[in-house]
């Protein structure tokens, strides 16, 4: 799988050991920056791997901040990509089961680093079931209601 990753200042450390894993497992890990730890504005950050996630570019993104809030705010306002703020093996199960989340936003002041690797872990692996949840995701994009 190809995967953009990406950071603002609280989620550099987080995000490079995320890098590291999903190269361990095999995956191509596309780094969007920045580079350093230094004081950034995360929507530039959030945008670049949205881009990405929503052109085919790449099939999966990553998205650290402090919280992950504010990246999943901003990666959310790109049609075609569905950003889920996970904090534990649950949430990354589910929102990739059942919302098809194509973005991983984390919390690198809020999620301890094993807790971390475990979430990209399960939502790099997880599938989506479709089935009932299909019509759910499709009207996530349609925004008709029924």
């Amino acid at each position: 799988m190809r995967i953009a990753i990406a950071n603002d200042h609280a989620g550099h450390d987080l995000k490079v050991a995320l890098a590291a894993r999903a190269q361990a497992l095999g995956h191509t890990v596309v780094d969007l920056g920045p580079a350093e730890a230094g004081p950034v504005d995360y929507p530039i950050y959030a945008h670049r791997v949205a881009r990405q996630v929503a052109t085919g570019a790449v099939d999966r993104g990553v998205l650290v901040c402090g919280t992950g809030i504010g990246m999943s705010i901003a990666a959310n306002r790109h049609r075609g990509v569905r950003a889920a703020l996970c904090h534990d093996a649950f949430t990354a199960e589910a929102a990739r089961r059942h919302n098809d989340a194509n973005v991983l936003c984390l919390g690198g002041r809020t999620t301890a680093v094993a807790v971390a690797l475990q979430i990209l872990d399960i939502f790099l692996a997880t599938d989506f079931e479709g089935g009932r949840h299909e019509r759910r995701v499709q009207r996530i994009e349609t925004e008709e209601e029924p």
